[in-house]
C-alpha cells in the first residue's frame, strides 16, 4: 500500500484509457498463465509485520516520519496513518531454517528500530488495534506524507459520496462517522506470504480461505476500539467498513465490498484478478507507458504495473499478488487476516500454523473445499472475528465445534504434517506450533489477555484502564515469551 504515487486529479479520460489497458495487461496475463515460465522451483515465504508507535503513556505517536528517518532502514516503511511503520522481512526457504531466520530477522530488526525511534519518544507496539486510539487521532491530519494516502482517501470517499459509517456490535457498541479512510489506519496486521505455481495457486488460495477462521481464533488480538471493547478481532468489521466505496443504496443493490471474503471458490489465479477489474473501478487510474504484449513478444516480463496497481486497492483477506523478480514473474498468496503480536514469536507461531496448515490442506488428496460451502467459510471467519479463542465453527464431517478443540484433535497434526513437507526441522515444528497449542489449551491469546486486564480494572476510568494495559503489554512484549504465559 505504501507505493509512492504522485498527487494528482483524474479525468474521464484518464478512467477510460485506464481501464482499456488493464483490460490489455488481463489479456496479456491469461496468455502468460497459459506460456511463460514462472518462477516456481523452489518456493519463498515471506512476512510484513504493520506497527504501531505510542509515546511514553501509552498514547498514539503521530511521528512515522521521523521514526523512519531515525531508523533508516529500507526494510520499514510508511503505513497509511502517521502512527504507523511496516517492515517488511525478506523472504526464506523453510527448508533453510526459514523460520529461525526469520524470528531472529524480526527481533534484531524490531530491537534496533525501538532504540532509535525511541529518541523522539515514538515506541513500537505490536497490536491489531492500538487501544488508545480515540477521535482526534483519526482525523485526516494524521494521514501519513505519502502522497497515494491522500489520494486514495479522496477516491474512495468521492465514490462513496458521503462520510464512511462506522457501526459494530459486539461486548460493546460502536457507531460514529469519518470524512477519511484514516480509521483503516487503526488496523494494524500481520501478512504471510506463500510463493505457488499457477497450477497450485488455486489450491493454496481456496485452502487459505477454508482455514481463515481457525487462524482468527486462535490470533485474535484487537479487542478495542476508540475505547470500546468490541469483536475479539475487531480489525475484521473496521477493515471492511473503513474502505467501504458504497452508500446503502450500492450496497442494497449487492455491490461487492472493496475489502472482500469473496464469493465463491476458485478454479485458477486468473479468476480473482479477472474480478477485480469486472466487479471494482479503479481507485488509483494511473496507466504506463509499457505495453506489456510488446515486451512479452520480444521475450521480456511485463510488469503490469495497473493490473497490480488496481490489486492492492481491492482488499481480499486472501490476495493475489503477481511480481517480478530477477528470477521472473511469480504468484503468491498474500494471508492478510492475522493481527500483529503480541510479541515476535507469536507472530512466528502464526506464520508456522499458516505455512504447515495451508500446504498440508492444499495437497490432500480429497480438497476440503469440495466438502464445505463458501458461504460456510465466511461465516466461520466472522464468527471467529467476533468470538475468538471461544468461537465455534462449523468443520466438515464433524459440524459445530469449539475451534481450540478443532486445532489440538484435528489441524495442529496437519501443520505438523505440512511443516514438515517444507523441510522444517521438528524442534523447530514442536516450539512453534506447542504455543499454537498451548494458547488453545489454556484459553489465552493476545485478545483475551487484555480484555482480562482492562476489566480486573473496571472501578477505573476506561482510558486510564487502557493506557496502563498497553504500558504492561509493550513491556511483556520485549521479553519475547508468548502472551498464552504472561500470567
Amino acid at each position: 500500500m505504501g507505493e509512492e504515487v504522485e498527487a494528482q486529479e483524474f479525468t474521464r479520460a484518464d478512467r477510460t484509457r485506464h481501464r482499456e489497458k488493464i483490460r490489455r495487461n488481463l489479456d496479456v496475463f491469461a496468455r502468460m498463465l497459459r506460456e511463460a515460465a514462472f518462477d516456481t522451483d523452489d518456493p519463498m515465504c515471506g512476512l510484513e509485520v504493520e506497527l504501531n508507535l505510542v509515546d511514553d503513556r501509552g498514547d498514539p505517536a503521530l511521528k512515522n516520519a521521523e521514526a523512519l528517518a531515525l531508523i533508516a532502514d529500507p526494510d520499514f516503511q510508511t503505513e497509511l496513518g502517521q502512527f504507523n511503520i511496516e517492515i517488511n522481512v525478506p523472504p526464506v526457504h523453510l527448508h533453510d531454517d526459514g523460520l529461525t531466520r526469520i524470528e531472529e530477522h524480526l527481533r534484531g530488526d524490531l530491537n534496533d528500530a525501538e532504540a532509535k525511534s525511541s529518541q523522539v519518544g515514538a515506541h513500537l507496539v505490536m497490536i491489531g488495534i492500538l487501544p488508545t486510539l480515540d477521535e482526534q487521532h483519526l482525523a485526516r491530519s494524521a494521514i501519513s506524507a505519502n502522497p497515494r494516502y491522500s489520494l486514495l482517501s479522496d477516491q474512495i470517499l468521492d465514490a462513496r459520496g458521503e462520510d464512511i459509517a462506522i457501526r459494530i456490535a459486539g461486548a460493546e457498541s460502536l457507531d460514529t462517522t469519518a470524512d477519511s479512510i484514516v480509521p483503516e489506519a487503526a488496523c494494524t496486521s500481520t501478512q504471510f506470504h506463500v510463493q505457488t505455481s499457477p497450477d497450485q495457486f488455486a489450491a493454496y488460495w481456496n485452502a487459505s480461505q477454508a482455514i481463515a477462521a481457525v487462524q482468527v481464533a486462535v490470533g485474535a488480538n484487537s479487542p478495542y476500539l476508540l475505547g470500546k471493547e468490541l469483536w475479539r478481532e475487531t480489525r475484521i468489521p473496521l477493515f471492511e467498513q473503513a474502505t467501504d466505496t458504497r452508500g446503502e443504496e450500492l450496497k442494497a443493490q449487492g455491490v461487492r465490498p472493496r475489502v472482500w471474503f469473496g464469493e465463491r471458490w476458485i478454479t485458477s489465479v486468473f479468476d480473482c484478478f479477472e474480478e477485480n477489474v469486472r466487479y471494482f473501478p479503479a481507485l488509483l487510474p494511473i496507466t504506463e507507458d509499457e505495453d506489456p504484449l510488446e515486451v512479452l513478444e520480444a521475450g521480456g516480463t511485463p510488469s503490469l504495473s495497473e493490473l497490480r496497481l488496481h490489486n492492492g486497492t481491492v482488499y481480499r483477506w486472501n490476495r493475489p499478488v503477481y511480481d517480478v523478480t530477477d528470477a521472473g514473474p511469480h504468484l503468491r498468496v498474500e494471508n492478510r487476516l492475522l493481527a500483529a503480536g503480541p510479541t515476535v514469536v507469536d507472530t512466528v507461531a502464526n506464520a508456522a500454523f499458516y505455512f504447515g496448515l495451508v500446504r498440508s490442506v492444499a495437497e490432500s488428496e480429497r480438497p476440503l473445499w469440495s466438502q464445505m460451502s463458501f458461504s460456510a467459510a465466511e461465516e466461520n471467519f466472522h464468527v471467529a472475528a467476533q468470538q475468538g479463542i471461544d468461537a465455534q465453527v462449523y468443520w466438515p464431517g464433524i459440524g459445530q465445534v469449539r475451534a481450540t478443540e478443532l486445532v489440538l484433535r484435528r489441524l495442529l497434526p496437519m501443520a505438523h504434517e505440512g511443516l514438515e513437507r517444507w523441510g522444517v526441522a521438528t524442534d523447530v515444528r514442536e516450539r512453534l506450533l506447542g504455543i499454537i497449542e498451548q494458547r488453545c489449551l489454556r484459553g489465552t491469546n493476545g485478545a483475551e489477555w487484555f480484555v482480562g486486564k482492562v476489566r480486573a480494572r473496571s472501578g477505573e476510568d476506561r482510558w486510564d484502564a487502557l493506557r496502563a494495559v498497553l504500558l504492561e503489554y509493550r513491556e511483556r512484549m520485549h521479553t519475547n515469551e508468548p502472551a498464552h504465559t504472561w500470567d
